[in-house]
């Protein structure tokens, strides 16, 4: 019996040295940050397939979002276009999705520290952290405003103005002015979006609590000279009279300087509203500035180097929103970052030269309201119903790259499925169907 417990020992022994061993040799790639260029990060790693290499994605949420749909989450549509499980992502992938937030980062020891007490070892680290909402010290803001950067601040815009909509139904008429005052700040392409998609369905909302629509007002708010300040002014022209057409009232050159609970204040406006939604402001994740060895630019981004490498951090990538590159804070350059990455990981880890960031001018395709978009490649512009069918191609080829084809077909059926909660607004053949 002695003996057989010996043998048992020397085999609990050799199993446990050579799991040590395995993970002494084994390159840790760790990518924190489950967002386009996370995603984009562990899927061209896993495609390569690097052999005796860990691939860990850790991400505070159990799915990516597809910020592009947003919009039409506040507007009644399914969730499903904008939530995408991870496991869903990288099912018979060699990548391991873990649900945690990273609170602190040890570059000198190449050691994260997860919120769950976890701890991730890495050889080579991408940062995919991405941005947070910024407010500027503007007073009265983040308590009062809706933020639209995620799809639970989606979920709540949309059940507060259901809410708001339900209870001004038997409100005096100066109240309901108030409470139907739907204003947006900033009128960059995603303020721009959900103005026009807001123009239309809070009409129908009215006419379904019987409210009279022309009490409905939607303003954007731009403190530019014009509203998407970043494109072509031709475009900022026409997409201004489509909103303008749907109804929408525009304010440029204005800045807002305090919020109330049913009051905004502009330098020359005061204006009675319920609801304040807040796009015209981003600032990189605030973990970067806690990472010693790190080193930043006037817009608070992590310098980079050609490579995307952080100043100085060989093997430690920034990619995204916050890294200080030539059209950063798109999906797009954070997709091509996230192929580069990829590639430039495996290339370290064969001893070959590295892949050169060669930023590209991403593609616009701004919806505004159903069935109209406006869309810039390169010198090229295209409106309307051609744009809308173009944009819409684009939300499904990009399904494509992430999913199966049956799969990636399903999330874009999603964003035509109405989803309503509010009992009052339901389709009458969902109504049939509940009853």
């Amino acid at each position: 019996m002695s003996d057989y417990i010996k043998v048992w020992d020397k085999t609990i022994i050799f199993a446990i040295v050579k799991e040590r061993v395995k993970n002494l040799q084994e390159t840790k790639v760790v990518i924190v940050g489950g967002g386009f260029g996370g995603v984009r990060t562990a899927l061209n790693l896993a495609k390569i397939n690097l052999p005796g290499a860990k691939i860990i994605l850790v991400s505070n949420k159990p799915h990516f979002e597809y910020h592009a749909a947003l919009y039409r989450v506040v507007t009644g549509k399914s969730p499903l276009e904008v939530c995408i499980p991870l496991n869903e992502i990288f099912e018979n992938k060699n990548v391991e999705v873990v649900e945690d937030k990273i609170v602190k980062v040890d570059l000198t020891r190449k050691v994260l520290f997860g919120e769950s007490g976890s701890k991730y070892k890495f050889n080579f680290l991408v940062a995919a952290l991405g941005s947070e909402t910024a407010y500027f010290d503007i007073p009265g803001l983040k308590e009062y405003s809706f933020g639209f950067k995620s799809i639970t601040e989606a979920l709540r815009l949309k059940n507060h103005l259901h809410e708001v909509f339900a209870s001004c139904e038997k409100a005096p008429k100066e109240e309901k002015v108030c409470l139907v005052h739907v204003v947006v700040v900033g009128a960059g392409s995603s303020g721009t979006e959900l103005a026009g998609e807001l123009a239309l369905y809070t009409k129908e909302m009215a006419k379904n609590h019987n409210i009279d629509p022309s009490l409905v007002t939607v303003d954007l708010i731009e403190v530019a000279p014009r509203i998407l300040p970043s494109l072509p002014e031709k475009v900022s022209k026409k997409v201004d009279k489509h909103l303008r057409s749907l109804g929408v009232n525009i304010f440029v050159n204005r800045a807002i300087l305090k919020e109330e609970i049913k009051q905004v204040y502009l330098h020359d406006i005061e204006m009675k509203v319920k609801t304040v939604i807040w796009t015209a402001g981003v600032k990189p994740n605030n973990l970067y500035r806690e990472v010693k060895g790190l080193e930043f630019d006037s817009k608070g981004r992590v310098l980079v180097d050609e490579y995307l490498q952080a100043k100085g951090q060989q093997g430690v990538f920034v990619i995204g929103d916050a890294a200080s590159t030539l059209y950063s804070g798109t999906a797009q350059t954070a997709i091509s970052d996230g192929k580069i990455v990829g590639e430039n990981i495996y290339r370290l880890i064969k001893g070959k030269h590295l892949v050169k960031n060669t930023p590209k001018k991403p593609v616009t395709a701004i919806p505004v309201g159903t069935g109209w978009a406006a869309v810039v490649i390169g010198l090229v512009e295209l409106y309307g119903s051609l744009g809308w069918s173009l944009r819409r191609l684009a939300d499904f080829r990009f399904f494509l790259t992430i999913l199966p084809f049956k799969k990636a077909l399903l999330a874009f059926q999603d964003g035509k499925t109405i989803c309503e909660t509010c009992s009052i607004c339901l389709p009458e053949t969902e109504v049939k169907a509940v009853i």
